[in-house]
C-alpha cells in the first residue's frame, strides 16, 4: 500500500508540473450587487451602465485576445470601471462620515499567489493599478493610509485631488446617511457597488482584482473584505474570485478562499460553490455577490440580491446584465 501511495503521489507531481494545455480566455466583471429593483430603473440609467461594463469587458479582452495574461487583464477591466463615476470605486466612490474618498483595492495572480492589496488610500485615481505595484515592487501584500500614498508617489502614479472623486450622488447619500443615522439601504446603492474582475487566460493562467470606495458614512478607518486577500480577492493555480457585498461577513467567511477550497477539495462547480459561501453569508447575516472562475473554464455570476452589474467576455463575444434572471 506504501508503494502505490508514493507512486501515486509521483504522479500527481508530475501531472502538476506539466505545462496547461492551451485554454479558451475568458474574463468576467462585476461593478457590485445590491442595486436598485427593476421598477426602480429608467432605461437611460441601464443604458448608461451597460456601456460603461461594456467598456471594460472590452479592455479586458483585448488583452486576454491578444494572448495577454490574466492579469494584465483584470488590471485593464477595473481601471475604467475605477474611472466611471456610475461605480462605487474610484471616481465614484461614496464618502466617509467625514466626507472623504477613502478607497481600497487588491490583486492577485492564480500562478505564483503574488498578491498586493490597499486600504484607506486617498488621492490616487486608480487604486488597482497602486495594489499592483505593491504586489511587484514592493516586499509586502498590504500597504494602508498615508504609507500607502506615499508608495503611490515614490511610484509615479498619478493622483487626483479630492474634487476629482466627489459625485452628487454619493454626496446626497451621505447627507441622508448622516441626518438618518442609519447606513443606506441596498436600494440607495450606497452599501454595495464594488467592481471586480476574473480572468483565465490562453496559458491556464488565473487572476483576480477587485476596487471599492467601502461603504458610506463609514467611521475609525473601516476596511472591508476587498483589500483582505482571502475574503474579497483570491486566485491560485485552480480558482479565481472577486466578491461584493457586506463586507464584514465576507472577511468572517474568508469568502473568496473558501470558494476556491470547495471547489478544490470538495469537486465543487464553481456555482455550487459560490452558493454555498453565499448561503454561509447570510446566515451570517450578509449579502453580496461573487464571480468565479476556475482553470476549466468554468463560471459562475452569482448573488443573493436583486442584482448585481455583471458581463462576461469571451471569443464568442461580450454580454452584459444587472438583474436575476439575466444573462450572463
Amino acid at each position: 500500500m506504501s508503494r502505490l501511495v508514493l507512486v501515486l503521489a509521483a504522479l500527481l507531481l508530475l501531472a502538476l508540473a506539466l505545462p496547461l494545455p492551451a485554454r479558451e480566455p475568458l474574463l468576467l466583471i462585476h461593478g457590485g450587487a445590491g442595486t436598485l429593483r427593476a421598477a426602480d430603473m429608467t432605461a437611460a440609467a441601464r443604458a448608461e451602465y451597460e456601456a460603461a461594463l461594456d467598456e471594460a469587458l472590452v479592455a479586458g479582452w483585448q488583452v486576454l485576445a491578444a494572448g495577454g495574461s490574466a492579469l494584465d487583464a483584470v488590471t485593464a477591466a477595473i481601471v475604467p470601471l475605477e474611472d466611471s463615476p456610475l461605480f462605487n470605486a474610484g471616481r465614484g466612490a461614496v464618502f466617509t462620515a467625514e466626507g472623504r474618498n477613502e478607497l481600497d483595492a487588491s490583486i492577485m495572480d492564480g500562478a505564483s499567489r503574488a498578491a498586493g492589496a490597499v486600504g484607506g488610500v486617498r488621492w490616487v485615481r486608480n487604486p488597482v493599478l497602486l495594489a499592483r505595484r505593491v504586489m511587484e515592487d514592493s516586499p509586502h501584500v498590504f500597504l494602508a493610509g498615508d504609507g500607502a500614498v506615499e508608495f503611490a508617489i515614490d511610484q509615479g502614479l498619478e493622483l487626483k485631488p479630492a474634487s476629482w472623486f466627489r459625485t452628487e450622488q454619493r454626496w446626497e447619500q451621505l447627507q441622508r446617511s448622516l441626518l438618518t443615522g442609519a447606513l443606506p439601504t441596498a436600494a440607495d446603492q450606497g452599501r454595495f457597488g464594488t467592481v471586480g474582475a476574473v480572468a483565465l487566460d490562453a496559458a491556464g493562467g488565473l487572476a483576480a482584482a477587485t476596487s471599492t470606495g467601502g461603504t458610506t458614512a463609514k467611521r475609525w478607518g473601516r476596511l472591508g473584505d476587498v483589500p483582505v486577500i482571502g475574503a474579497g480577492t483570491w486566485a491560485d493555480e485552480g480558482c479565481a474570485v472577486s466578491a461584493t457585498g457586506d463586507g464584514e461577513y465576507f472577511i468572517r467567511a474568508a469568502a473568496a478562499h473558501a470558494i476556491c477550497t470547495r471547489i478544490a477539495l470538495a469537486g465543487q462547480s464553481p456555482d455550487e460553490a459560490a452558493a454555498g459561501v453565499l448561503a454561509e453569508i447570510r446566515a451570517l447575516g450578509g449579502l453580496g455577490g461573487v464571480i468565479v472562475l476556475d482553470r476549466a473554464g468554468r463560471a459562475s455570476l452569482s448573488f443573493s440580491t436583486e442584482g448585481m452589474y455583471r458581463g462576461r467576455a469571451d471569443a464568442a463575444g461580450r454580454e452584459v446584465a444587472i438583474f436575476g434572471g439575466e444573462g450572463p
